[in-house]
């Protein structure tokens, strides 16, 4: 399993290796596949070939670049036996002045050289290497022609009779005959995570967009993709707006969204109400304290103003065609305390000033996964959804989280 977060936007950069595909020749080609497809597409519609009449374990005719490094391996196998840790370097070709010598490029031969050289070798330097390299190439309809550029850059020129007969195939087959073939089976992709209360800006727009085309890519590769939207619905912030709404409407059945108004409104009051007025602010920690100990009341107002968000979020979503499974903040409340228990059995909770911490080494301030007035914060939800996640034998890349509200 991958357990991706977006929140960050160098995660995009994750996932273009996986696909093993030359970006820049796709974004080149992709309208023009695409006004050929539709056209044979619509012609061919009756008689196309479904998934489950083409060959099991076919090659992936359209991971270009996978297919090289397997013929690179193979080369450098051959040209530096002893050598068993050399991994491909294979790239697309990068025009220079306007020039490009190929469509990739392997760029082995400088660091083989570094390594060889000063032992017993029959290489003179790293054009000898690349043109060893060259040469050790086995046959491939995929290979137009070689060459070999500066210090042992070796460009590889794609067969233009090779390109048409994939891009046959993929008109006729589909599309999904280019799908790479993943290692992983299932990831977790976490994006948009807006708050309740708030309104979606930029930042959570971003997350929402690159973290669509990251479970669209996925999914793609027939990876099962869980998108998860980690929506920001239990906190401090709603004790603050549970007693304002108190205050406003002491009827729980005159709540609704028209006589709330904009919730962003309601929000800046409450807060406004929360910083200025001491007595409430104190009610609204205790309110944080009764709504995580489950009490009714504040449980029925908790998700009165939830629904009041989630209708405004469901807009943006439906506008841009996204699905997601919310697994908010208050999904993982149940399981903290087990958690914590189970944390606190190894020894790694302490009590420090009323509130229970972990200390960690080299860092100064410690963590609180309990406040001093009982409640729970964001680092006891965290801890909580890492712990639903770890039952899986999984990768997981932890990506900075970026609060922006």
């Amino acid at each position: 399993m991958i357990v991706c977060n977006t929140a960050n936007l160098s995660s995009v950069t994750i996932y273009y290796p996986i696909l093993g595909l030359n970006l820049s020749w796709v974004l080149d080609c992709s309208k023009c596949l695409l006004k050929i497809a539709y056209r044979k597409f619509a012609t061919t519609a009756t008689t196309a070939q479904t998934l489950s009449t083409m060959a099991v374990g076919a090659e992936n005719m359209g991971n270009v670049k996978r297919q090289l490094v397997q013929l690179f391996e193979v080369s450098l196998q051959a040209t530096v036996p002893s050598e068993t840790d050399v991994a491909p370097l294979v790239d697309a070709c990068i025009a220079k002045s306007g020039v490009r010598f190929g469509d990739y490029q392997c760029n082995n031969a400088m660091g083989l050289w570094s390594k060889i050289k000063g032992k017993q070798t029959e290489f003179r330097g790293p054009t000898a290497v690349g043109q060893a390299i060259m040469k050790n190439l086995p046959p491939s309809d995929m290979v137009e022609s070689c060459s070999v550029a500066g210090p042992g850059f070796v460009n590889v020129v794609l067969s233009r009779n090779w390109i048409a007969k994939s891009l046959q195939k993929m008109l006729i087959d589909g599309i999904d005959t280019w799908a790479p073939c993943l290692p992983v089976k299932r990831a977790v992709v976490d994006f948009s995570s807006p708050n309740i209360a708030k309104e979606m800006h930029v930042g959570h727009l971003r997350s929402t967009i690159i973290g669509d085309t990251l479970a669209r890519m996925l999914e793609f590769s027939h990876v099962e993709v869980l998108r998860r939207n980690h929506v920001g619905d239990w906190g401090t912030q709603f004790g603050m707006l549970i007693e304002f709404l108190f205050e406003k409407f002491p009827n729980p059945e005159d709540v609704n969204e028209a006589a709330i108004g904009d919730l962003q409104t309601f929000y800046k009051a409450s807060k406004a109400r929360f910083d200025s007025d001491p007595e409430f602010k104190q009610r609204a920690q205790q309110a944080v304290v009764r709504l995580q100990g489950g009490e009714d009341t504040y449980h029925r107002a908790w998700k009165q103003i939830c629904e009041i968000s989630r209708t405004e979020f469901h807009r943006v979503y439906e506008r841009l065609g996204i699905q997601l499974e919310e697994k908010g903040e208050s999904f993982y409340s149940p399981y903290i305390p087990g958690v914590l228990e189970e944390l606190n059995k190894k020894g790694i909770i302490e009590d420090d000033k009323g509130a229970r911490v972990i200390f960690v080494q080299d860092v100064n301030i410690p963590l609180i996964v309990v406040k001093s007035d009982g409640g729970y914060n964001y680092a006891s939800t965290d801890l909580a959804a890492l712990r639903s996640v770890s039952v899986f034998r999984l990768l997981y890349m932890f990506l900075e989280i970026c609060y922006n509200c």
